[in-house]
């Protein structure tokens, strides 16, 4: 595939997952999807990783997740299908697919290249900071969660099933994923961008306890 079919490719894949999810309500919508796909273009090119496929990856990755999707397997299938259609090479498609199938939080699988550590890093840097911030309290929202509570336990050693399942409050999920992701950034150039949004979300959960106390 040349530049100008891998061009026309990646067009045609954005126009695809913003159909699907433009509208989306918990934090996963088309605009996720844009930002994730920005940051990993930024962080290819400073880390020299393959730019076709990282941006197909990025572009690609909440379609088979089961936030979003009634069943991972029928939307990998989906996305292979989409794949073959427009004639993605074998290689390049069985890495994207395998970048899709590795990168979430929940099932903290090794990540074997560095397109899909990049991806990785892309996805995660867009949970914190102030982004990540309005989008905890997007999906608790969108769940039904707690804003905050004190009596509520840290969730830690969690299966998949109760990291999905569990009633944790919106300010718990720093504690259980957010803060963590800081010291779990795979590149370089996603450790230092980790930084500043990380100390972000420090001085936020510092100002919400002096208010939730009263004293802010």
């Amino acid at each position: 595939m040349g530049e100008r079919e891998k061009s026309e490719t990646v067009k045609s894949t954005a126009d695809w997952v913003r159909d699907q999810l433009l509208t989306e309500s918990t934090g996963h919508d088309w605009y996720h999807i844009q930002r994730v796909t920005e940051t990993a273009k930024s962080i290819a090119a400073e880390e020299g990783a393959d730019m076709f496929v990282v941006e197909m990856a990025a572009l690609l990755h909440d379609l088979a997740d089961d936030k979003l999707v009634a069943s991972e397997e029928e939307g990998i299938q989906e996305i292979n299908k989409w794949l073959v259609d427009r004639s993605v090479g074998k290689a390049d498609s069985a890495h994207i697919i395998e970048i899709i199938e590795t990168i979430s939080f929940s099932k903290g699988k090794p990540l074997r290249t560095l397109e899909a550590k990049v991806v990785q890093d892309a996805d995660r840097l867009d949970a914190i900071g102030a982004i990540g911030i309005a989008r905890t309290f997007q999906y608790a929202g969108a769940k039904g969660h707690a804003l905050y509570d004190p009596k509520a336990n840290v969730r830690t050693e969690m299966t998949k099933a109760e990291y999905r399942s569990g009633q944790g409050s919106a300010i718990h999920h720093f504690y259980e994923k957010l803060l963590l992701l800081k010291d779990r950034m795979n590149t370089h150039t996603g450790k230092k961008l980790a930084e500043s949004r990380h100390a972000f979300m420090e001085q936020f959960l510092k100002r919400f306890y002096a208010e939730w106390d009263g004293n802010g």
